[in-house]
Order: structure tokens, then C-alpha cells, then sequence
């Protein structure tokens, strides 16, 4: 079984203990690092180039922001969690501008951890079912991504692709699931996006979250 390398990296002692627990208990997770301030965790994933950085955003040295800057910048393979209390669309839109793949409440950690590092690690987007509706850009919502009737335009089965990537889904994964290649997941993601004025996976999770797709996490 291949093994998801992952970081951590949270100011709080006691809250890094936890989140180290929850995931020693997944057999499909290894922690190769940890850190207590940005700049450290900046070094952790440097040296250890996790699959997966677990961050807090308010962290001393650098910030969760500044930080997921930087690793998109020298280590784009590395795909970034954000783990905070924080619940304000401030903090989760530039967390996903900045290249953060993935934004998690402390609280929903018990239930969601492990599988929003799923998510992620095979190349989908999470965002916590708490936030999701905050995580509407307002240029999402200018640009008429929320009109009545625009879900009309797409076929039943583009639709459902396009459903299966904002939970989080990656190609290869909804093509067995549907029973399909994945070129023919491809296509059909770009047709969909084309028709709906989607750009990129933050804006499909946006979507999905408008129209209610990612509350359908909560019962998986």
C-alpha cells in the first residue's frame, strides 16, 4: 500500500499532538515532519517534500498564506491543508488563491481529516462542508455562476462529473467509478466547464458549493 507522506505544522502543542494521533491511527498516512512556526515548516517540507503539508494559518515567523505562497512557488508537488479555527471567507478565499488545496475546520478534524488528505493527495480540492458556501468569491457570483437554470445547459452525465470533482474526486477515480476512460472524464469535465465558465478546480468546488454538491460529504 502506498503510503500519503505527510507534515504538520501548527503553533499549539497540544493541537499538533492531536492531529499527530488522529493520524497514527491511519495505516495509509506517514508523518515525515512537524513544526511549531511557518518558517519551520518552510524547512520541513524543503527537506522532506511531503505529498501533503498540514498548516495552520495564524502561525508565528510566517503566516499559513505566506507560507502556501512560497511552496507553490519552489515545491508545487507538494499539496497544501489548511487546519484552523478560522470560519470567515476572508481566510478561505486567498488560502485557495495562494494554492492551498484543501481548507479544514479544527473542529471537523475527528470526522474529516484523514479524508479531506485523501482528497488532496489524489489531486482533488477540499473544502470543510462548514465553509463551503463562504468559499463564493464575490467574481464568482458577478460573473453569474449562481444564475437559475445554468446546470440546465449540462448533460446528466457532465453534471455528474462535474459533481464527483468538486467532492474532491480525481480523474482516474471517477472513471472507475462511472466505469469510463478517463479521456472521456476529460472530456466531458471540459465540456461542462466550458458551458458553465469555469476556469479551474477552485471554481468547480465554488460551483459545487453553491448549488449544495459538497453537503453530500457529510452522509459518505
Amino acid at each position: 500500500m502506498h503510503q500519503i507522506r505527510v507534515a504538520l505544522a501548527d503553533d499549539h502543542p497540544v493541537v499538533l499532538a492531536g492531529v499527530k494521533a488522529l493520524l497514527q491511527e491511519a495505516p495509509e498516512i506517514a508523518l515525515v515532519g512537524e513544526a511549531t512556526s511557518g518558517q519551520a515548516a518552510l524547512d520541513v517540507i524543503r527537506a522532506e517534500t511531503p505529498d501533503v503539508a498540514v498548516i495552520d494559518i495564524s502561525m508565528p515567523d510566517l503566516n499559513g498564506i505566506d507560507l502556501a505562497r512560497r511552496v507553490a512557488t519552489s515545491h508545487p508537488q507538494v499539496k497544501l491543508l489548511a487546519l484552523t479555527v478560522h470560519e470567515d471567507r476572508a481566510y478561505v478565499q486567498p488560502l485557495l488563491q495562494a494554492g492551498a488545496k484543501g481548507y479544514l475546520l479544527k473542529r471537523s478534524a475527528a470526522e474529516d481529516l484523514v479524508r479531506a488528505i485523501r482528497a488532496i493527495a489524489a489531486g482533488g480540492v477540499y473544502l470543510d462542508p462548514a465553509i463551503a458556501d463562504r468559499a463564493l468569491s464575490d467574481a464568482a457570483r458577478g460573473a453569474g455562476l449562481l444564475q437559475s437554470g445554468a446546470e440546465d445547459a449540462l448533460s446528466q452525465r457532465e453534471s455528474e462529473v462535474l459533481r464527483l470533482t468538486a467532492q474532491g474526486y480525481s480523474n482516474k477515480e471517477i472513471a472507475a467509478r462511472l466505469n469510463v476512460s478517463i479521456k472521456t472524464i476529460e472530456t466531458y469535465k471540459a465540456r461542462a466547464s466550458e458551458k458553465l465558465g469555469l476556469r479551474t478546480r477552485a471554481d468547480i468546488v465554488r460551483y459545487g458549493a453553491s448549488h449544495g454538491w459538497l453537503a453530500d460529504l457529510e452522509s459518505q
